[in-house]
């Protein structure tokens, strides 16, 4: 499963477009511990997300080994990110359903993406006060070893 929607030009450093996930140039075949080692995800991760539906339907060698491709490590990289977002795996899988299910569903994908930016958004206001206090802290204490010093 390959993401292919486009983000509108946007001025704010966050509406940088992604980068494509690393991997060896010339490759598109990879086994669960190569995909591991791209993505820092343990194999029992993979797997899992296969079988709850986060990951799409991963090829299999004619062995029935897992042979992923570079569109999954691009969509891993996807769920990383929404990972780092706090948002609920069940939204995770929630949006990886409407995503198969075609474009009429961009508007409910659009509101789950519009409602987990609004979370990070508030969680970083939330960061930057905290920032502030530890700055006053840290100002504080260095202003004090200063007046200490002179004495």
């Amino acid at each position: 499963m390959t993401v292919t929607e486009t983000p509108p030009a946007r001025t704010d450093s966050c509406a940088a477009r992604p980068r494509p996930h690393p991997r060896p140039e010339g490759r598109d075949h990879y086994t669960i511990s190569e995909v591991a080692a791209h993505t820092g995800l343990t194999a029992y991760t993979l797997r899992w997300y296969e079988r709850i539906g986060l990951m799409p339907h991963v090829d299999r060698s004619h062995t029935g080994q897992r042979r992923f491709r570079n569109s999954d490590l691009d969509w891993l990289a996807f769920v990383g990110k929404l990972r780092l977002t706090g948002m609920p795996v069940a939204d995770m899988v929630r949006y990886a359903e409407l995503l198969r299910e075609g474009e009429h569903t961009f508007e409910e994908r659009q509101e789950l993406l519009e409602s987990t930016r609004r979370d990070v958004r508030a969680r970083i206001a939330e960061l930057q006060d905290t920032l502030a206090v530890l700055d006053h802290k840290i100002d504080f204490y260095a202003d004090a070893r200063r007046a200490s010093e002179r004495v």
